[in-house]
């Protein structure tokens, strides 16, 4: 039996990301990586749609949140440390393309199983 010692957060931020990545599937993202992770930063999600590259933070809350959007946890840390990440990838992938960054965010009912899923397209930086 192995163990899961994930923190509670992360176990929830990994549903979030699962369920994110069919929410996108089913509105014909492709997927292209998931957890692209460098010491300055990481994307949750790489995606592709209408030969644009989106680049995609999830953000999840428990329903028990209740008042408390996860996009209130966009900080502007976050968004640097987002853009230098997003740089670095394209720059890796020798990408020369057109790219945005989308937020998704999912409200998670883990009780009844269900999940509120919102995007928030071409966030500015």
């Amino acid at each position: 039996m192995k163990l899961d010692n994930r923190t509670e957060k992360r176990k929830l931020g990994d549903i979030g990301e699962n369920v994110a990545c069919e929410f996108l599937k089913r509105r014909g993202f492709e997927i292209i990586e998931r957890n692209y992770l460098r010491k300055w930063g990481e994307i949750d999600i790489v995606a592709k749609k209408n030969n644009t590259i989106r680049f995609i933070e999830v953000k999840s809350v428990s329903h028990v949140t209740e008042g408390y959007r996860p996009e209130d946890n966009m900080h502007p840390w976050k968004l640097k440390r987002l853009s230098r990440t997003m740089q670095t990838y394209l720059l890796e992938k020798e990408l020369d393309c057109d790219w945005q960054l989308d937020l998704v965010t999912i409200k998670i009912d883990q009780e009844n199983r269900k999940a509120r899923i919102e995007i928030i397209e071409n966030v500015i930086i």
